[in-house]
């Protein structure tokens, strides 16, 4: 088993950090305990990789725990002959971060000369490959593709692994990243898998807001979603219209003096008109452009940003070229892209079986939210979104796409869909648009629509005019096969939302009643709540029907189910109309799956206590340790999972629809990106799992 893993770059800008990232995020899936470490810090600010890997996971160290020394402590020892010194510092800082940890990812760095008389620290890879022996760690180099051949990329390889090997270091497979298109995986001969990520623009292109800091520029204009647009190409302006025009491409930032408003208003017009989509605007030597013009081009509706620096443009396109863009906390769309890039070349699955790191037995949040995402990959389906124009939506898809979640089609007018997206600065290129009033599928969906509800006097015209709802017209896809599943309700209603699946894809033969459940991702542990969403006051047979869903979800979702029936009593300690429901409901559960852990009626502290059950339900096989729990009704689900979600800092994942035939589940109003990435992940399951 191996407890730490050295990511190790051979040469600068080969982008450690992108498989770095993949590791962490492979290994938290298995472990509750991560932790991340660099030897060696360039300085004592921020590191935007370090802040980057110890905010977006629950990193056991902390920023402050999770490197060794920093460069100018590590140049003073070296200057003074104390070499040893030095390997000491590293590995008792790095053991301090191990004891916490059940797997850490090491990041190699990358150095420089530090002191005055010419004196270097040792270089990389033997540093490395010294750092590596002493942690017990294996190494995975990674090397550059840019510029490289079939064969010369096999050849860097090899050198790469034997330079390693014949040092000591113990090498777990071999990555090459930003191999250009057209290059083979490096076929090295090698005893070890040796992997290729290719060049993703949106990787290694820098945001606007990163050439902002670098020029020291001053913001005119620009939201954070115009700042955070990815800088492919450069444009320099000094010609006429006509000219400019040819030379500008998706993704370029104009750089341009301040007082062509000429050039401005045209590059924004052929922005705003769909011809191109740029970067940005970047205004030198210090002029603000003329009111009149930036009158206009705010009547335009860019979204672009409008940065101005004090340079001369062949100044500014020169410092401009030398920016090197960084995954950082402050850039999420390009974290997704290269968790995108590094999921989908490299085989997660193997890695994780090299790296044979035993799965914890305590799921937390990350561990269940991530394994949520490596589920839905495996298994890739496609699912329909509704409300395509939604900001929330688009990001979410971008997101999606990138990490090969599942595929999309997404609803509404496509050419509003296009220009959202290209207002956002986010890309799309791979979903499905479909807009339900002009589409092929409209009459076919009215015929059937209207069969469904002909006892309910739906007429054809009438039936023609409701599949335009994008709900219905969604809903009615999952129906025909035309897609796995739909997620909605960032911008509807629960009604709205799941009416239409009641009246078209209907519930399971086996249950008399659609319901949801939560997933309460606790900080040790995740449970399943039912149900807190949907029916209100369920009868004895209804309540023993949500139970059974419930157990059958949380079973697809890697939770073993041992179902509580809840109640205010617990065995016979009380009576009442409500307590024998709850008995009544447990009885039907047991008779019709006898196989299935369940108890009831039992209290909430009981049902999760393992003090408390021992005193009021020793014997019980479900008492204390319940991952199902099955509430009385509405009003009780609802108000609880709220009180848990908001008083124990708990995430709560759902509703998730179930019983239904195909899935189709709602959003809450007020759903985050991450909270639509997560349940177009649980839709993908249950779609898989049907």
């Amino acid at each position: 088993m191996a407890r730490s893993v050295y990511v190790a770059g051979l040469g600068p800008g080969v982008g450690k950090g992108t498989v770095a990232l993949g590791l962490v995020e492979l290994l938290s899936r298995q472990v509750a305990r991560i932790g991340v470490f660099r030897p060696l810090l360039a300085g004592p600010g921020d590191d935007p990789l370090l802040t980057l890997l110890t905010e977006r996971y629950p990193a056991m160290a902390g920023y402050a725990g999770s490197y060794g020394v920093t460069a100018a402590e590590a140049g003073t020892l070296v200057a003074d002959g104390k070499w040893e010194e030095l390997i000491g510092r590293i590995v008792e800082r790095y053991r301090e971060v191990e004891r916490r940890c059940a797997s850490v990812v090491v990041i190699g760095s990358d150095f420089a000369p530090t002191s005055s008389d010419g004196d270097e620290l040792p270089r990389e890879l033997g540093f490395n490959a010294r750092l590596a022996t002493e942690f017990g760690s294996v190494v995975i180099p990674v090397i550059s593709g840019e510029g490289r051949t079939d064969e010369t990329l096999g050849a860097a390889a090899r050198s790469a692994y034997h330079s390693l090997t014949d040092l000591g270091a113990t090498v777990l497979a071999v990555i090459a990243n930003r191999v250009p298109d057209g290059v083979s995986p490096p076929s090295a001969g090698l005893p070890v898998p040796t992997w290729s990520i290719p060049e993703v623009a949106a990787v290694a292109a820098p945001t606007v807001a990163e050439v902002a800091a670098a020029l020291d520029a001053t913001v005119v204009t620009g939201t954070d979603s115009a700042l955070d647009r990815d800088v492919l190409d450069y444009v320099v302006g000094a010609a006429h219209v006509p000219t400019l025009l040819e030379h500008l491409t998706d993704g370029a930032l104009l750089i341009t003096p301040g007082d062509r408003a000429d050039l401005l208003v045209a590059a924004s017009a052929a922005h705003a008109a769909g011809n191109v989509t740029l970067a940005g605007l970047v205004l030198t030597l210090g002029e603000f452009p003329d009111p009149r013009a930036v009158a206009v081009i705010e009547r335009l509706n860019t979204g672009l940003a409008m940065l101005v620096v004090r340079s001369d443009s062949y100044h500014t396109i020169a410092a401009a070229d030398r920016i090197e863009a960084r995954l950082s906390a402050r850039t999420p769309r390009k974290v997704e892209a290269a968790l995108g890039a590094f999921e989908e070349s490299v085989d997660t699955a193997e890695l994780a079986r090299l790296l044979d790191v035993a799965r914890s037995a305590r799921v937390t949040p990350l561990m269940f939210e991530n394994d949520l995402i490596d589920r839905a990959r495996a298994d890739r389906r496609h699912l329909v979104l509704p409300e395509g124009t939604e900001e929330r939506i688009l990001r979410a898809t971008e997101t999606l796409l990138r990490r090969g979640v599942a595929d999309l089609t997404l609803l509404g007018d496509p050419a509003e869909i296009t220009r959202r997206a290209r207002e956002l600065g986010v890309s799309i290129g791979d979903a499905r648009l479909v807009d339900p009033a002009t589409s092929e599928w409209r009459d076919g969906f009215a015929a059937r629509y209207a069969e469904l509800r002909r006892k309910r006097g739906v007429t054809l015209d009438l039936a023609y005019d409701v599949v335009r709802d994008v709900n219905y017209f969604g809903t009615m896809m999952v129906s025909e096969g035309l897609a796995d599943g739909m997620v909605s309700g960032a911008n509807h209603t629960t009604a709205a939302t799941i009416r239409p699946a009641f009246e078209i894809i209907r519930t399971t033969p086996d249950v008399s009643v659609a319901s949801s459940v939560f997933f309460m991702l606790l900080a040790d542990r995740v449970l399943v709540y039912g149900d807190c969403a949907v029916n209100p006051d369920p009868d004895a047979e209804q309540l023993a029907d949500i139970a059974l869903s419930s157990a059958r979800t949380a079973a697809a979702f890697g939770i073993e189910p041992r179902v509580a029936m809840l109640s205010y009593s617990t065995g016979s300690s009380g009576a009442g109309a409500d307590v024998e429901k709850v008995a009544a409901a447990t009885a039907l559960v047991r008779e019709r799956r006898p196989d299935l852990p369940v108890e009831g009626p039992i209290q909430y502290d009981a049902a999760v206590d393992p003090a408390v059950a021992a005193t009021k339900l020793p014997q019980s096989a479900v008492a204390g340790k319940a991952t199902v729990l099955i509430f009385p009704d509405l009003n009780t689900g609802n108000n609880t999972y709220k009180a848990v979600q908001r008083s124990a800092n708990a995430v709560a994942v759902g509703p998730v629809m179930q019983g239904l035939r195909r899935p189709v589940n709602d959003l809450s109003r007020g759903a985050t990106v991450k909270d639509i990435v997560n349940t177009v992940a649980i839709t993908a399951i249950q779609a898989a799992v049907r």
